[in-house]
């Protein structure tokens, strides 16, 4: 029998109008926020002493970095980050409290705990930024919230000003100070924000005998080797965690992380389109090993375009974060090292595979590197700045050498009928969570 192959389809044609193709222009319309809107807000704020401020990717939409940096500065008000919103304030502003909430730092979560009035700006007020709404442990703290989408604007039974976050801040601060109002945090703000730059620091130079330490090359990078305005990109596994608390992000649209979904492979695209948008400077994207093999395959587009980007793989022999979860749950480690399977118990339990990143990226035309100490690893991002094409450097760090957690806490889903004991013991301490997390 002879089978009848489908041709290729021949384009149909259209003739369209000339006005389609035509120049339009979009204007993007602030939306202001209401008396009635501002009165209220200003009510509220007035009738509590100790505001924390979280800077969400709204304030990044709005452009309105310098206003929201000016209310802070203005009533001495402290500031936490959430993934979208870190950068768009220096961590160099004495209100600036870093990251906030499951991957954030000691400061934004000890303040978050204490506060009586949460002022979310331009934030969604997901699981992570809330602590799975167990972050806001003072039982009088309530919230305000400016985000254009009502429906985020509502959340947590917020009093919203639903409108754009430069406008309403704008407002906001002009109606503060003709009320003469202040916070009134009496120098603890300064105490943990400087308790927890210590713990900074620690982190940046902890020295590790194992090996490599993830968090001392974050250091590396952050406060030795790259220049103020380079921009680090990153999307999911231990590394987003770590650059929220941890990275210090001095210029503004410096720090781009995809942690919404927590898309694996993102970076590497991400880095060729960041470099695209900002042509002089220098592009970072900081992947685990486990991200690097879902799409490494862009960088077939970075060297085609002459696009120059720096891959660093933080190479932890596996999904170390997802381990991380698996076993805090009292779940039996599994699957989660890139192991060779052993033909002896037909388990992957045996020997580590030994991955080569480092030739992969050469094998598309970029420069590799294979940095085996700290001294190393410094000679090869200083190389790699200098060059002029793609580079990949593949370190091997440690397992487990991320950070952990600081007074945050994350709703995981655990099973609660089970027969192994540690995982019934999880799942009565997700219990526990819940019971003292806010209800809405």
């Amino acid at each position: 029998m002879t089978l009848a192959l489908p041709q290729d389809v021949q384009g149909e044609p259209y003739d369209y109008p000339a006005e389609f193709l035509e120049k339009r222009v979009h204007h993007v319309e602030r939306r202001p926020p209401t008396k009635g809107q501002i009165e209220r807000a200003v009510a509220l704020v007035k009738s509590r002493s100790r505001p924390l401020v979280i800077c969400g990717g709204g304030v990044r939409y709005s452009e309105a970095g310098r206003e929201l940096s000016d209310f802070c500065a203005a009533f001495g008000v402290p500031m936490g980050e959430t993934q979208a919103g870190k950068g768009v304030i220096s961590w160099e502003e004495p209100f600036n409290l870093g990251g906030m909430g499951v991957t954030g730092g000691l400061a934004a979560n000890r303040i978050a705990h204490e506060a009586d009035l949460v002022i979310a700006v331009g934030t969604r007020l997901g699981d992570f930024t809330t602590g799975s709404r167990n972050l806001f442990k003072n039982p009088n703290a309530v919230i305000l919230t400016i985000n254009v989408s009502s429906f985020d604007a509502a959340k947590m039974n917020a009093t919203p000003i639903v409108a754009d976050a430069r406008e309403s801040l704008k407002a906001l601060t002009e109606a503060l100070r003709s009320a003469g109002w202040k916070a009134g945090w009496k120098g603890e703000v300064e105490k943990i924000r400087a308790e927890w730059r210590k713990e900074e620091d620690r982190l940046y130079s902890e020295e590790d005998p194992a090996g490599l330490s993830q968090v001392r090359l974050l250091g590396e990078l952050n406060e030795k080797l790259l220049p103020r305005d380079a921009i680090v990109v990153g999307a999911s596994g231990s590394l987003p965690g770590d650059l929220q608390r941890v990275w210090r992000s001095r210029e503004p649209d410096s720090y781009h992380m995809e942690y919404g979904f927590s898309c694996m492979g993102y970076e590497i695209a991400a880095a060729v389109g960041a470099r695209m948008a900002a042509p002089h400077r220098e592009v970072f994207a900081l992947v685990g090993d486990g991200s690097y093999v879902m799409l490494h395959s862009e960088l077939l587009t970075a060297i085609q375009e002459g696009i120059k980007i720096h891959v660093v793989v933080f190479d932890n022999a596996g999904y170390q974060c997802i381990d991380n979860l698996q076993t805090s749950q009292g779940v039996v480690k599994f699957g989660n090292d890139l192991r060779r399977r052993d033909p002896k118990t037909g388990r992957l339990t045996g020997s580590l595979m030994p991955l080569d990143f480092a030739k992969n990226g050469e094998s598309y035309g970029a420069r590799g590197y294979s940095p085996k100490s700290l001294a190393e690893f410094r000679d090869a991002v200083k190389s790699a700045m200098e060059g002029s094409v793609s580079t990949v450097i593949d370190v091997k760090v440690t397992q487990k050498s991320m950070t952990h957690d600081y007074e945050s806490w994350w709703r995981v889903g655990t099973a609660q009928v089970s027969e192994n004991p540690k995982v019934v013991e999880a799942a009565k301490k997700i219990g526990r969570e819940v019971e003292s997390a806010r209800k809405f």
